[in-house]
């Protein structure tokens, strides 16, 4: 027995001792491939203006997104503002749910009376500020009148979008358990909205470039209201806040058990702007630590670099043909340059690559015809894709003709044909002789 104790015991040890070396040399390998070692389960980094992905981790994994789901309905609203169906100004009647929830225990919330009206603008206040789920939940009502159709609309809108890894259940971001059995339709009452880093910085992105007044009411630190009271932006890296951070001026946090601790980001300094994703930290502290090293890697690593200048031309592709022209070819350019964000010092690892949609041109020809697009060729060992909806690998600019081409008229087309028929006979006939003797 106790050889056999000794013989367990070693094998034990071995064991021990071969799992140690294995998971930790695979440990080891991913934190050295993890520049910044965050410990966010998923986390991503893009610049604000061309949508390049700068950094990621884990960035596709759908992961519990919390109260940052409140980015979708802020932009619904917007959207709504701006085609007219609703207004600032009109106003909205609290009903007995919306007065019951907004004074849940453990929920973020601006207390609303029943039966008074509020404006949109302050429940769209309340709820890009202080995040609260009443006022969120009444504008969702308001605009498709139940939370269950607006549940419907965030997922078409999120589709639309092109997100791809997501799932909305309600409009805020809560377990739909703490909806107070109102849970919309056709969803569990114990299930939570999903997203990807990478869905999560498209929709930022989207928000920001498509209603970029959103950072007005994002970069508020606190919101006095007409209770008298003053409520504090979850977002503590704003300006005066306890983790202030130099540019920030967005966008959204979240947070339940489900999800833990998120924070979506946006800085801007010297005309460069981030927006960063931290999805998932054990600790509230960490979501704006791990923002900071994000967006502190991204203002001191990443420059704005024209690398294709406008009116670029590939050597050897200057021109391309023109059937029945008064010239027989035309030359073609980048219509705009292509300024890109890159790491410092890797100017000289992208190339512009010419991509020729057309062989050739019919007269008459227009200037400004498209004929192609140039993108960039990356050779480093960063992110080369971008986050918009297109979802190119890399940025395209159209090529087009610089200078119009006109028809040729009846008479030098019919000299053309006959030119090249007798062209055509006689290497024919070239071609027989040489034939003979061959």
């Amino acid at each position: 027995m106790k050889r056999a104790s000794k013989i367990t015991m070693i094998f034990a040890l071995v064991w021990m001792a071969l799992f140690t070396s294995i998971f930790g040399v695979q440990h080891t390998a991913q934190a050295a491939t993890d520049p910044l070692g965050l410990t966010a389960e998923a986390a991503i980094l893009i610049d604000g203006e061309t949508g390049k992905v700068l950094y990621e981790k884990n960035a596709d994994t759908a992961l519990g997104v919390a109260s940052m789901s409140k980015m979708l309905t802020e932009y619904i609203v917007l959207e709504a503002i701006h085609d007219k169906k609703i207004s600032w100004e009109q106003e909205v009647v609290i009903n007995e749910y919306i007065h019951k929830l907004s004074s849940a225990p453990g929920l973020s919330n601006i207390g609303l009376t029943q039966g008074e009206a509020y404006t949109v603008l302050e429940l769209y206040q309340a709820m890009a500020i202080h995040s609260a789920n009443a006022a969120t939940v009444a504008l969702a009502e308001l605009i498709s009148g139940s939370e269950t159709n607006f549940v419907k609309l965030m997922n078409e809108k999120a589709a639309e979008l092109g997100l791809e890894n997501f799932k909305f259940v309600n409009s805020t971001g809560l377990n739909n358990s703490s909806l107070l059995g109102n849970h919309p339709q056709g969803t569990d009452v114990n299930a939570e909205n999903i997203m990807s880093a990478r869905d999560t910085a498209r929709l930022a992105y989207r928000l920001i470039t498509d209603y970029p007044e959103v950072l007005e009411t994002a970069s508020i630190p606190k919101l006095p209201f007409r209770d008298g009271r003053e409520y504090t932006n979850f977002n503590w890296m704003l300006p005066g806040l306890i983790y202030e951070y130099a540019g920030m001026d967005g966008l959204k946090t979240g947070s339940t058990d489900f999800a833990g601790y998120a924070i979506t980001g946006t800085a801007e300094r010297d005309g460069r702007r981030f927006i960063s994703v931290i999805m998932k930290t054990a600790e509230r502290e960490t979501r704006f630590s791990e923002t900071e090293t994000l967006l502190n890697y991204g203002f001191s690593n990443f420059n704005k670099v024209e690398l294709v200048a406008e009116g670029y031309q590939e050597e050897g592709k200057e021109s391309i043909p023109v059937e029945k022209g008064k010239e027989d070819s035309v030359e073609i350019a980048t219509e705009t340059p292509i300024s890109v964000m890159i790491r410092n010092g890797e100017e000289e690892l992208y190339q512009p690559k010419l991509v020729l949609e057309k062989e050739s041109l019919t007269a008459p020809v227009k200037k400004g015809e498209v004929v192609g697009y140039v993108t960039l060729e990356y050779t480093g060992e960063g992110p080369t894709g971008f986050i918009t909806q297109e979802g190119n690998e890399s940025i395209q600019i159209p090529v087009v003709t610089t200078s119009e081409v006109e028809k040729a008229n009846w008479f030098v087309l019919m000299l053309r044909g006959i030119g090249d028929f007798f062209s055509g006979l006689f290497g024919s006939i070239v071609d027989t002789i040489s034939g003979w003797f061959s």
